[in-house]
């Protein structure tokens, strides 16, 4: 059964399900509802937990034993495991399945990771657990839902804000929802009444929401021009030091420039994404910016940069973030008036 995090509570308060499956982008809805999940199972009495990562080191038997433990004096016990990035191979897929077979009321299954596909969705080992359990995805919303995520949000809080302060709460934490929920709890002690506007916001809170270099790596992939432009400056306001950006971009420039040279050698798409170890969730972004930037504008940008890189260490007096905003942009498809020569 699929629900939704913000639906859990309410699902939790008629009992517990004996498998409940976490996978999605977003850590603080993870972290929220594994909280939520531990918290009722040990009012049930599930005094033990047990946590597993599965990768090629994982002893299954381990796991099932916990399973198999149904003496007198056995506690009621939480079963955590963590999937890769990268999906489960065959082996991987089967050991849960045996897992799954052996669970019994006194035996919690809690699984953790990110987000699945359709394909993932409708394998044998997620048919089984989906089952036994509740299907909770926990995916960062998208510009359009955050609004109304956010008044979801603050109408648990005893907040009150009018439309214009949700949209602004929106644009100033897209992306960031750990950032959101900080903002949020802060509003909640400064405004007892609850009642949220602009003027209120901008006494209250700060732009600067700690946002990361990998944010603005997943902005540009998408092309999307204006939100990579907003994460830069809220970086430049954070004093996170433009060597680092460069850094990061160019390890990006460079994996871009590397799968189109095998692309246009004839490699499968397919192939170069798992040449690369593209998780499934990101092969969409990869995708969209493969297509908008072929081996020579990404040779291009990679000059573009190398000369940035040079002012930067050798100019201490250089003013580079317009120059990098400008890089940022023409990563996003958009071309701008700097010539990347000069």
């Amino acid at each position: 059964m699929r629900i939704y995090p913000e639906q859990l509570t309410q699902q939790l308060s008629k009992g517990l399900r004996q498998a409940y499956l976490l996978f999605g982008n977003e850590p603080l809805l993870k972290l929220e509802a594994c909280d939520q999940i531990r918290l009722a199972a040990q009012q049930a009495g599930f005094d033990e937990r047990h946590t597993f990562t599965v990768d090629a080191q994982l002893d299954w038997n381990l796991v099932l034993d916990c399973c198999q433990a149904l003496s007198l004096f056995s506690a009621r016990q939480i079963i955590e495991l963590i999937l890769p990035d990268s999906g489960l191979n065959t082996q991987q897929a089967k050991s849960l399945q045996e897992v799954t077979a052996h669970l019994h009321p006194d035996i919690l299954l809690l699984l953790q990771g990110p987000r699945l596909n359709k394909k993932q969705e409708t394998s044998k080992w997620f048919k089984e657990l989906d089952h036994h359990g509740l299907y909770v995805p926990c995916n960062t919303p998208d510009a359009r839902h955050l609004p109304r995520f956010i008044q979801g949000r603050c109408q648990q809080l005893g907040l009150k804000p009018d439309h214009e302060s949700v949209l602004m709460l929106a644009q100033w934490h897209e992306g960031n929802l750990l950032a959101l929920a900080q903002s949020l709890q802060k509003l909640v002690l400064l405004y007892p009444d609850g009642e949220l506007t602009v003027p209120r916001l901008e006494d209250a809170l700060s732009r600067h929401n700690h946002y990361t270099p990998f944010q603005l790596i997943d902005a540009i992939l998408a092309g999307q021009a204006k939100r990579s432009q907003r994460v830069l400056r809220q970086l430049e306001g954070e004093g996170v030091e433009v060597v680092v950006l460069l850094r990061t971009l160019q390890r990006e420039l460079t994996q871009l420039y590397k799968m189109q040279e095998m692309g246009s050698r004839g490699t499968p798409l397919s192939k170069i994404f798992e040449n690369f170890r593209v998780w499934q969730s990101r092969r969409e972004l990869y995708i969209g910016a493969l297509h908008r930037l072929p081996l020579p504008t990404l040779i291009t940008l990679m000059r573009q940069l190398a000369r940035l890189e040079v002012q930067v260490k050798t100019d201490y007096d250089a003013q580079p973030w317009d120059e990098l905003a400008a890089l940022c942009a023409q990563m996003c498809g958009i071309k701008t008036h700097l010539n990347p020569f000069s």
